[in-house]
């Protein structure tokens, strides 16, 4: 698969519109898409999300309202592809409240579908494993682990990470070898959350011991 490589173009949405428009799980499966697959038109992205081009048409134009996507000229004068406006998405605190709410609304949303997505995908990698050539089954890799950091090294860990990861970035990588293609990276860090309930185990513990 062939990319036209673009200027790396981050971008933190804040504006509560913005956050509520996001918050869609189609929405954000179409961003998705285009992040990792470059322009495609709404019949293409329906195709690969198992919506309808009516639907995803709808929706694109929901996100290209508020800037998040923009239709792009089509080579064949035909369908016309859309495209996300950044190489990348954040979700920013601010001190609007509704901005804070939004951001939560859309977290949630991504958390929810990237549990499903993610196990999803894993199950489809597993079920073509045969079907992949030797080099990209042996390179592939499911991996967790349980780390023991700070608050200030889990931050460090995470820039060192997204450091190595950038340069590889589908949309803006000009350097790519031939055979090269997109591949899924996923990778979650923070507290655990039952490090809470041990906590408080300890510290009720702790007081009774004194007491």
């Amino acid at each position: 698969m062939s990319f036209e490589s673009r200027e790396e173009q981050r971008r933190t949405v804040t504006d509560p519109r913005a956050l509520r428009a996001l918050a869609h799980p189609l929405r954000v499966a179409l961003i998705d898409h285009l992040m990792s697959f470059g322009p495609r038109t709404a019949s293409e992205c329906a195709e690969v999300l198992g919506s309808t081009p009516s639907n995803c048409s709808y929706h694109l134009r929901a996100l290209a309202r508020f800037g998040l996507v923009e239709a792009v000229e089509a080579e064949d004068g035909r369908e016309r592809p859309w495209r996300s406006v950044a190489t990348g998405l954040s979700y920013g605190d601010t001190e609007n409240p509704d901005a804070e709410l939004g951001s939560g609304t859309i977290e949630r949303a991504l958390a929810d579908r990237q549990v499903d997505d993610e196990a999803a995908l894993v199950r489809r990698a597993i079920a073509q494993r045969d079907e992949q050539p030797r080099e990209w089954r042996e390179a592939s890799m499911l991996s967790g682990y349980a780390l023991r950091l700070s608050a200030a090294e889990l931050r460090a860990l995470g820039e060192q990470l997204d450091a190595l990861i950038r340069p590889y970035i589908a949309l803006t990588r000009a350097d790519a070898p031939d055979d090269a293609d997109v591949v899924a990276l996923h990778l979650n860090a923070f507290r655990h959350p039952d490090a809470l309930a041990v906590g408080r185990a300890k510290d009720s513990r702790a007081g009774e011991a004194e007491s």
